[in-house]
């Protein structure tokens, strides 16, 4: 099942999700096809379930590997970039944002399992936003004040013109 993407002013993309206790059931598995469904149908390259309006700390990353990371926790961070970042739940918008270079995270795999694992470039950047996305934050809280005001007001400009749904 294809879910649609929750875009920015829905509550459950600023609040921390759930976490996950129960593994390997159908439930699971199901909930995590239909991320990568969603997200495939959305051209994404990473999606947490805050993002379908679901609040349990599961993200997808990385299409063609199907990456499952489960209560996902960053437990180093190293070096800098800055790049240009978007989201599908802010679409139409794209800024540069510094994030770490190198990023360690700890996770579970489906079957409730612990996993370390160390992603750089891209990966880091996806691991870090996905991760905030589970602790109910989005890229645009790391941008400068002036920068993040602006694109708030833009997207009430469009509520209130009836496109952003």
């Amino acid at each position: 099942m294809t879910y649609p993407i929750v875009k920015y002013g829905d509550p459950v993309l600023e609040q921390p999700a759930e976490t996950v206790k129960e593994f390997d059931t159908p439930e699971l598995h199901k909930l995590i096809d239909d991320m990568f469904e969603s997200m495939y149908a959305a051209r994404g390259v990473g999606l947490a379930a805050p993002q379908i309006g679901i609040s349990r700390r599961i993200a997808g990353e990385d299409p063609s590997q199907k990456l499952v990371l489960i209560n996902p926790e960053i437990i180093r961070n190293e070096g800098k970039q800055s790049t240009e970042e978007g989201c599908l739940s802010v679409p139409g918008f794209r800024e540069p944002v510094t994030r770490a270079a190198r990023v360690t995270l700890r996770a579970q795999n489906i079957k409730g399992e612990s996993f370390e694992m160390t992603g750089e470039e891209i990966l880091a950047r996806a691991f870090l936003h996905e991760t905030d996305h589970l602790n109910g934050k989005l890229y645009i809280s790391h941008l400068s004040v002036l920068k993040r005001d602006i694109i708030r007001r833009k997207i009430r400009k469009l509520v209130k013109a009836g496109e952003w749904a």
